[in-house]
């Protein structure tokens, strides 16, 4: 026989609370029921009898998806279903000590909680059954992001000190572990908090791939405008820096308080902050780009201060140290293939002519479309924009030699100082093709344009063409110049030469029914392209054209440069070059993407109508979307390692020779000086 009842009591527990709900049938029937899987007489008086919300699972309830998601009001509760049974064999009655509440600082293991004091008098507690409160005890409650277990890996053990923006704080939250039995126990909190939703995490899970959701002020603030304990009124206070939030809520009635932190903290940095960086960094965007879409919604954003601090700080050492990783594997590779590496190289600058600051030179192993070496050059530190590219091509040779690399060939384009340094250092040297016959096709479509010359526009795709063929069907030099040469016999129907290296043309023997379409010798359309086609600097290059490999796979990784390295935007020289190496790895991880099918398996394409082509259309296949696996590689590399100990990758940075800007040569003047004696051009006087 259980012991008589005292007051409203729970049927599975001695909890007592103000927020439960009063869920005991009506009906006779149910009401039995109920008491009886509790071992109740069945004659109990049930008018002070209730059940706790937590008794139930939350199938249990009818609404409990509204209550939990906030699509009702705060009057609305929990509405029991019909056929809503309890469960009190997983709720047994606990010791004593069992109830007590335990704390675990993970700030100070000495620090001692500050309890709260009670008067003499008697109150309207104190007839109640005898139970131990451990409300009165409670200082601090750290709910939502527990950031104990990321201080304990982080580089210091000791308690993370937070600057922040609006004023200092030392995060000194407590982990408190509730008891079902206390009188500050929230019974909806228990219910909700066990709910699964969509998307979940494990608590292992690194924070860098936790799912972020954004959040509206007035929407979060909602869950701290009550008091849990004694449901009163309270104003919660709010701190930011940059898009970390931290509430402080302090209840002036029974002393409760606790904080909560809208994200992590590492060491004495939000973890948003720091990954907002990296992935804004890595993904070639502009940070004042995001400024002004942060601005358009509303959010939070740090500081362009902050982001340059944390890339410093964080970002840039690991981009260096995984470029050299990735760059050291690839060498590595193409020592041990023990075969000649055919390469290509090129300068991209950043802005035409010779205005340019930097110049991003780039060496390509044409046999797998890969960049195997990057190197940056400034204007100062040659004697000009027009000596960046020959330094740019030393650089990567003298890198290549060192490492035991053995050379091929090179293709490049054909600048004079590049040549002449190739010549005397007796490596084999092609020039792209394309180059070569670009500028050889504006030539001619001047020509083109003249007075008695209208016939050379039917020749001049076919011309194009030929130079492509006399490249990769040529063995030797000299081959290469009598393929080409012999158009010009062919275009006037004479398809017999007297060169011996290629004495006649492959093509079968057609008789045309076009007659005019022939060039005539003598005529002024044909002396014009005689001269275009056979000068001394064409049959030079047409020589050394590349046999096989070209330049239009480097080309595309300089057309992929300008999503991380923009012209129109100003980067300082270690900033760029690490935008340049990102760039490289994007481009080395999706050189090789196969081409996209569709769902029956058929190979897709594209209709393309490039401008140069002046309304001809071309086809491209289409490409698989391409991966970006070496973002989340230096995502997990600045979160694990780097941040944990910065100084070994930072020592790699410090290897790179930064050179001085530009402005450095000059004498900086007085500002002040100078905007005295800044006048208008209108408001000068007579010269």
């Amino acid at each position: 026989m259980r012991e008589p009842l005292m007051g409203r009591k729970c049927l599975f527990s001695w909890c007592r609370s103000s927020s439960a709900l009063n869920m005991f049938p009506r009906d006779a029937a149910r009401a039995r029921l109920w008491l009886r899987a509790v071992g109740w007489p069945s004659n109990t008086d049930t008018s002070k009898l209730y059940v706790c919300s937590k008794h139930f699972s939350r199938e249990s309830f009818e609404n409990w998806r509204m209550v939990d998601f906030g699509l009702v009001n705060d009057q609305c509760k929990l509405r029991l279903a019909s056929n809503a049974v309890p469960r009190p064999e997983d709720f047994s009655i606990p010791s004593e000590a069992s109830r007590s509440v335990r704390f675990a600082d993970v700030a100070c293991q000495t620090d001692q909680p500050i309890t709260r004091l009670c008067g003499t008098q008697l109150s309207m507690k104190t007839h109640t059954p005898p139970f131990r409160s451990t409300g009165g005890s409670v200082s601090c409650t750290d709910v939502g992001v527990d950031t104990s277990a990321v201080r304990a890996s982080g580089p210091s053990r000791k308690r993370p000190r937070l600057d922040l923006e609006q004023e200092e704080d030392e995060d000194g939250s407590s982990m408190i572990i509730e008891d079902p039995h206390d009188v500050t126990y929230d019974p909806l909190h228990s219910l909700t908090s066990t709910q699964s939703t969509d998307v979940t995490t494990e608590p292992s899970s690194p924070i860098h791939k936790i799912s972020k959701y954004i959040v509206f002020e007035n929407c979060l603030l909602e869950l701290f405008e009550e008091c849990p304990r004694c449901r009163r009124a309270s104003s919660p206070k709010t701190r930011t820096m940059g898009m970390f939030l931290r509430v402080e809520q302090n209840c002036t009635h029974c002393g409760f308080s606790r904080t909560w932190n809208s994200q992590p903290i590492i060491g004495s940095i939000p973890a948003g902050n720091l990954q907002l960086t990296a992935a804004v960094y890595t993904s070639g965007a502009s940070f004042f780009t995001l400024e002004k879409i942060f601005q358009a919604m509303k959010l939070q954003l740090y500081k362009y201060s902050t982001f340059r601090r944390l890339a410093r700080r964080f970002l840039e050492p690991a981009i260096v140290y995984r470029w050299r990783t990735m760059q050291d594997a690839t060498l590595e590779r193409l020592i041990s293939q023990q075969q000649s590496v055919i390469l290509a190289g090129d300068m991209r600058a950043d802005s035409p002519g010779h205005s340019a600051k930097y110049g991003s030179y780039a060496m390509m192993d044409l046999r797998n479309n890969m960049i195997i070496d990057l190197q940056l050059v400034q204007s100062n530190e040659v004697a000009g924009s027009c000596h960046m590219e020959m330094e740019g091509l030393k650089r990567s040779l003298a890198l290549l030699e060192e490492r035991g690399v053995t050379l091929n060939s090179i293709v490049t384009d054909r600048h004079p100082k590049i040549q002449k340094f190739l010549k005397e250092t007796r490596i084999k040297h092609y020039y792209d093709v394309r180059r070569i016959e670009k500028g050889l096709s504006k030539k001619l479509v001047l020509i083109s344009k003249n007075k008695d010359c209208d016939i050379l526009k039917k020749w001049i795709h076919s011309i194009k063409n030929h130079m492509y063929w006399a490249a990769s069907s040529s063995t030797s030099g000299p081959e290469r110049v009598a393929k080409w040469t012999s158009i010009l016999n062919h275009i006037r129907d004479v398809h017999i030469h007297e060169d011996p290296a290629f004495p006649q043309c492959l093509h079968a023997h057609r008789t045309s029914r076009d007659k005019s379409k022939w060039l005539k010798a003598g005529t002024v359309a044909f002396i014009k392209v005689e001269k275009a086609l056979t000068n001394k600097r064409i049959l030079k290059d047409v020589e050394k054209m590349s046999p096989h490999h070209q330049t239009s796979s480097l080309e595309a990784f300089h057309s992929s440069i300008l999503r991380f390295v923009p012209k129109n935007a100003v980067f300082p020289f270690l900033g760029t070059l690490c935008r340049l190496y990102l760039a490289a790895m994007h481009f080395n991880e999706n050189a090789g993407r196969p081409q996209a099918t569709s769902s029956t398996g058929e190979l897709l394409y594209r209709l393309n109508l490039p401008k140069s082509k002046k309304g001809e259309f071309s086809m491209k296949p289409v490409k698989v979307d391409p991966t970006y696996d070496y973002v989340d590689e230096l995502m997990d590399l600045i979160f694990e390692k780097v941040f944990e100990n910065p100084g070994p990758y930072e020592a790699e940075v410090q290897k790179i020779s930064i050179p001085d800007d530009l402005s450095a040569q000059f004498e900086k003047p007085d500002k002040m000086e100078v905007i005295a004696s800044c006048v208008s051009r209108f408001n000068q006087g007579l010269v």
